[in-house]
């Protein structure tokens, strides 16, 4: 257990910054998922609307790894690797 009060706020920013991480990386894991869900949808259907919604889910899960990046959860090399990995799906689709 911490020994003196600055030992004690690093515990506190510690616990803060691991919910801020966490809370990050499995929102941007779950807009993948549902990104690719979209894309199998788009891929059966071609459907226009279909694409809209694919375009929405891609929007938000760059904006949310954009937002990690600014905020350090995620390295800018690995956030640039992720956003690039969704867009090569979408453009081969």
């Amino acid at each position: 257990m911490a020994n003196n009060k600055s030992a004690e706020k690093r515990i506190l920013i510690n616990e803060r910054d691991r919910l801020r991480n966490r809370f990050y990386k499995s929102s941007v894991r779950t807009l993948i998922k549902n990104f690719f869900k979209e894309l199998e949808i788009y891929k059966i259907s071609k459907n226009p609307v279909n694409k809209e919604n694919l375009q929405k889910v891609l929007s938000s899960a760059y904006s949310l790894i954009d937002k990690g990046t600014k905020k350090n959860v995620f390295h800018k090399n690995a956030a640039a690797r992720k956003k690039a990995k969704l867009a090569a799906y979408l453009k081969a689709a």
